[in-house]
């Protein structure tokens, strides 16, 4: 048996192949295979991989048995010392979760820790983490709410949906029920709240007044029809949300 390869059993019996290498006084299992044949690839393209600094990302079409998360471990312990469970590869003031061969996503060094803790999953277009336990929308984490919509809501400033850098991230609009209009002449701030179809509560001049009539709105109609709303939360005292909320003058289809 090639050094660093070990045979095991499942319950059933099958036997199956472990690898694993030990690279700077560093142990990583490399993965479990079917056949010894596709175990010995992977244990001599981690050697080379790990080696050879001609291979970079972009190489991982010529490799046949290592997985490609395992193969961005290990060029970028190779490339930057420092090992990360994840399939991360560290830039001068960025970096990349290397989701596939294809989609790199792009984020902050302050990031870095979380990332490296926690594994980025995609089911359909629903990106996520799984944190303590709970599934947690990637989008939640940047301050963009469930039901946003691009262009509308936010938008990547630079147009491209995988760079998560925080300097790239606009929220255009951070609450539920509030849509920004720019009519040519100025910035309102329409409200709008879902009763069989969508009504709309009334224009506004700032994003908060259309929040907290949202809010309102939610109120009295909650009253009503028992369905329930979220929420907005403006960040203002209680004391000027009191006010506003008092003062707000919402549509009388609505009352």
């Amino acid at each position: 048996m090639n050094k660093g390869i070990f045979e095991a059993k499942r319950s059933d019996n099958s036997i199956y192949y472990r690898v694993s290498v030990i690279l700077r006084k560093k142990h990583i299992s490399i993965g479990s295979f079917n056949n010894y044949e596709d175990a010995l690839i992977a244990r001599k393209e981690a050697d080379l991989v790990f080696s050879d600094k001609s291979i970079t990302l972009d190489d991982y079409s010529k490799i046949k048995s290592l997985s490609f998360e395992k193969f961005v471990v290990l060029v970028n312990f190779r490339d930057n010392n420092i090992y990360f469970r994840t399939p991360i590869y560290i830039k001068p003031n960025f970096f990349y979760y290397c989701f596939s061969p294809n989609c790199y996503y792009k984020f902050d060094k302050d990031d870095l820790f979380y990332f490296s803790n926690h594994k980025l999953m995609k089911r359909g277009n629903h990106l996520f983490i799984f944190d303590y336990g709970m599934q947690l929308n990637l989008f939640d984490r940047y301050n963009i709410p469930s039901y946003s919509v691009y262009g509308k809501d936010f938008r990547f400033r630079n147009d491209d949906p995988t760079d998560f850098r925080y300097e790239n991230i606009e929220i255009i609009n951070p609450y539920h029920g509030v849509e920004r209009k720019d009519t040519g002449k100025k910035i309102v701030y329409i409200a709008k709240i879902h009763i069989n179809g969508y009504t709309k509560i009334g224009e506004y001049k700032t994003d908060i007044e259309a929040a907290i009539a949202y809010n309102k709105a939610c109120d009295i109609v909650s009253q009503r029809t028992k369905t329930k709303y979220i929420p907005n939360t403006p960040n203002i005292s209680p004391k000027e949300y009191a006010e506003i909320y008092t003062k707000i003058k919402i549509s009388e289809k609505i009352k």
